[in-house]
């Protein structure tokens, strides 16, 4: 796992979300499904989404509700590196959690992660908090991602 002098050398962009072993992610737009969606054969159909608007920049997530979230800017993932993507403990002692997959070698895009609250009551949570941490291993003899959440550099 690469530590924060790497980190910094890697990802410049986020010089003021790297900690000791990870880059801070902060959550950008909530996102609630409108619609169904599938995966047949292979063949991905994603549910609709509405955007969730929040009052002065605060979300509220109701309890027992999964919503879809986008992190703040892109992420340019190197080749030769992956990133694994953890929920901050404040959420999870908070009965929210996040749930995420793997960054693989190459990815540059806009990251999307589910987050729930599994508790009884609203949470609120303001616009561009921490909510993720990404952790970077090296990857030996990697390829580069080219899947459809792939975006072009410059959008």
């Amino acid at each position: 796992m690469l530590g924060e002098e790497e980190l910094l050398k890697l990802f410049p962009e986020y010089s003021d979300s790297i900690q000791p072993s990870g880059i801070d992610l902060k959550m950008d737009k909530l996102y609630k499904q409108v619609g169904s969606g599938s995966l047949l054969d292979n063949h991905k159909n994603l549910p609709d989404l509405k955007e969730v608007e929040c009052e002065n920049n605060i979300y509220t997530l109701e309890p027992k509700t999964a919503y879809s979230v986008t992190i703040e800017g892109k992420i340019n993932i190197p080749k030769g590196y992956t990133m694994l993507y953890l929920p901050r403990s404040t959420l999870l002692r908070s009965f929210v959690s996040v749930h995420t997959a793997v960054g693989d070698p190459g990815f540059y895009g806009t990251l999307q992660f589910l987050i729930v609250n599994n508790g009884e009551y609203p949470y609120k949570i303001k616009k561009g908090e921490r909510i993720a941490q990404a952790v970077v291993f090296p990857v030996k003899g990697s390829g580069e991602y080219n899947g459809s959440y792939q975006e072009e550099k410059g959008e």
